[in-house]
């Protein structure tokens, strides 16, 4: 740390303790000196037990690969592999019958059920997208997608044939959502039309008329002037849906962030969304715009009373895990501040300004603040959390279970042990999520020495994933999480591709969940469409007391059982292994972009993160420690990968190309590293390498830079 300042035996970056001292602390009255004392207090207390509970990791991990070198090759008994899981604490006694006890917590995620959006907190602009995604133009999102059928052409005027598509689609919608009493949507000459539940209409808008289908809002944009109106009988422009309830303000998988001047530009655009005054400008088609926060939109009802609907989405920030650290504050012994407890206390600290009520706009109406705490290893690690919290809460002046938790059911141990996660923070939850990307690396890692894994495209119809996914929704009704917490679903990654998504992702909804993750503002206005078709909450009603399945399911291991690839099915195995870590790996070290549509092997573009880097990777390790592969053929797979990715990124003028750079190439190496070095790395995280490898990038451009100067 070059630029440092003392704090109570802590060495702050000098940038990020200016931050906090003036930015964050003096608008809610904390005494910095104060502050920075019960910091180090707490980092006292707390960052050795972070560090005990990765040491319980290791040797946990230990155990499991010894089990499993002991009978390789052998089926895998349940009844012997649970037993020896419970001898050696993996996992753990139920905690028998209780219902979480969170109070105080918003609509948004308590009593409604609509789309998530997860965005990087280090793109402003995508940030205040997301925020304001709240409200979305359905009008819009079937125009300029695939929704409808092909997606339109580029740079051409409006296509009247089009439009008349989309009008329909809306009017198809109106039926399904606003059933009228008799009739269609289509045929209606007026809106005095008698909806079949006429309590359905909320009251007038500024731009036309709002109604309520399952709890969420439909405006119906009434304009005759413009051209969208002149061709509609009723005079519509737009039909405006209620779309990202919830948005997660990712300082986690989604970004690149490995030192101080990362940790800092993301804790002040956090500041920025929450305070309310974040503004971005930028050029986007040879103009200059500007981004800034909505407002609220005002509705009068029809006895004339006016009240307001929130114009933006309710903001979680989803914290780092607990493996890292980050050079951004050492401690009195010279290493590195536990990033997760840095993330804690700021991202609170900042967010104590919102409880305060010191904000343009408010965030939580319920004086809430909603960290997302991603990659807990079961109960033990909930449990440290809720600690921490509680101090976190201390220091800050909150009140009790002011900060709530949102646990990614994301690891393996986390999934077995369910029940007794959410106990462990059963005052404070509001949110579990299946993450099954991050848990389908945890199981290939964890279980790396039993045998080769299938094939990555079999594992998602493999019986844990189905098991898992129905257990994270019937443990969480169980134990009283509807109508107080989220209960969610993963992400839609590809979003080009709209019509699919439509088809598809409706399951979400089906299965209990009151929320699902999408990659735009536009995927959440279309998948708001299928919470006004599915009655999330009214379908749980019919789910009280579904079976729980089996972990007999749950820790099935996806193995191969004697698969005798072809050399040409290893082949193409490695190379869409290896195309997808290239095309994200390069980004992340060469740009510092750790979230980006990346094209696959196939040239559809997906939305990548640190988690589906963590399957490539350790499926690719997993392969080469068994003998199904060599060395030899991953690295010819990892070479002429190279070439096709620096193909596929020949537009992007920053982009450095790999191919014949092998050695010079620091993301290469680095892709290289994941691979080799995989099975050594802790849970089979990326994010130790990739944190290495960047900073040496950074440190290669600064000497650049610093030498052309």
């Amino acid at each position: 740390m070059t630029d440092s300042v003392e704090r109570s035996g802590l060495r702050v970056d000098a940038a990020l303790a200016r931050f906090v001292e003036d930015e964050v602390l003096a608008p809610i009255g904390q005494d910095a000196g104060s502050f920075w004392l019960g910091f180090a207090d707490l980092l006292a207390n707390f960052a050795p037990r972070n560090r005990a509970l990765l040491e319980t990791r290791d040797a946990l991990q230990a155990r499991i690969d010894e089990w499993h070198g002991a009978r390789a090759g052998q089926p895998i008994e349940q009844e012997a592999y649970q037993h020896f899981l419970r001898e050696i604490g993996y996992l753990v006694p139920e905690p028998g019958d209780f219902t979480i006890g969170t109070r105080g917590v918003d609509a948004e995620i308590a009593t409604m059920a609509g789309p998530q959006l997860v965005v990087p907190v280090l793109n402003a602009r995508f940030l205040l997208n997301a925020a304001n995604a709240r409200w979305g133009s359905l009008y819009d999102a079937f125009y300029g997608t695939d929704a409808l059928d092909a997606a339109p052409a580029q740079g051409r005027g409006y296509d009247p044939a089009r439009g008349a598509a989309v009008i329909a689609a809306g009017r198809a919608f109106l039926d399904q959502a606003l059933p009228l009493a008799s009739g269609s949507w289509v045929d209606a000459t007026g809106f005095e039309a008698i909806l079949a539940d006429p309590a359905q209409y909320v009251g007038q808008t500024a731009q036309g008329r709002l109604y309520r289908s399952n709890g969420l809002a439909i405006e119906i944009v009434v304009d005759p002037e413009t051209e969208v109106g002149r061709s509609d009988r009723l005079g519509i422009s737009d039909i405006v849906l209620e779309a990202a309830l919830t948005t997660i303000v990712d300082l986690e998988d989604s970004v690149a962030a490995v030192d101080a001047e990362d940790k800092l530009a993301a804790y002040a655009n956090w500041l920025g969304v929450i305070r309310g005054d974040l503004v971005e400008t930028f050029e986007k088609a040879g103009k200059v715009q500007t981004r800034e926060l909505a407002g609220n939109r005002q509705v009068t009802t029809l006895s004339g009373e006016a009240f307001e609907l929130s114009g933006r989405s309710l903001l979680f920030v989803r914290n780092v895990g607990h493996l890292m650290t980050n050079p951004a504050i050492l401690l009195p012994d010279g290493s590195e501040i536990p990033e997760g407890i840095m993330d804690a206390v700021l991202t609170s600290a900042i967010s104590a300004q919102d409880v305060k009520g010191l904000t343009r706009f408010g965030n939580s109406r319920e004086g809430s603040i909603y960290i997302v705490k991603p990659k807990m290893h079961g109960p033990q690690e909930c449990a440290f959390t809720n600690d921490l919290f509680d101090a976190v809460e201390d220091l800050l002046g909150l009140p009790r279970h002011t900060i709530k938790v949102g646990v990614m059911d994301e690891e393996r141990r986390t999934s077995a042990n369910l029940a007794a996660c959410i106990h462990a923070v059963k005052d404070r939850i509001v949110f579990i999520n299946t993450g099954f990307l991050d848990r389908t690396g945890d199981e290939i890692h964890t279980s790396m020495r039993a045998g080769p894994m299938i094939r990555k495209s079999a594992i998602k119809g493999s019986a844990w994933i189905q098991a898992y996914e129905k257990r994270n929704v019937a443990i969480g009704l169980r134990h009283g999480l509807s109508g107080i917490a989220q209960i969610g679903k993963g992400m839609w990654a590809a979003p080009d591709m709209m019509r699919d998504m439509l088809e598809q992702k409706v399951g979400h909804p089906r299965t209990g969940a009151n929320t699902a993750w999408v990659p735009s503002p536009t995927a959440a206005t279309l998948h708001a469409m299928h919470y006004h078709a599915v009655d999330v909450f009214g379908l749980r009603k019919e789910m009280e007391g579904a079976e729980i399945p089996s972990l007999d399911l749950l820790l099935q291991v996806p193995l191969a059982d004697g698969a005798n690839w072809s050399e040409e099915e290893v082949r193409e195995e490695l190379d869409n292994n290896a195309q997808g870590l290239l095309g994200y790996v390069v980004r992340w070290i060469d740009q510092g972009v750790g979230c980006s549509k990346v094209p696959d092997i196939d040239d559809v573009g997906l939305m990548e993160d640190r988690a589906t880097l963590r399957i490539s990777s350790q499926h690719i390790a997993n392969w080469l420690l068994h003998g199904v592969c060599t060395e030899a053929q991953v690295l010819d797979s990892l070479h002429r990968m190279a070439e096709k990715v620096d193909a596929q990124n020949a537009a992007d003028p920053l982009y450095e190309p790999m191919a014949g750079n092998w050695d010079a190439s620091l993301a290469f190496r680095a892709a290289c590293d994941l691979v080799f070095k995989g099975v050594a790395q802790p849970n089979g995280y990326t994010e130790p390498l990739l944190h290495a490898w960047r900073r040496k990038k950074k440190v290669l451009v600064s000497g650049k830079f610093f030498a052309a100067a």
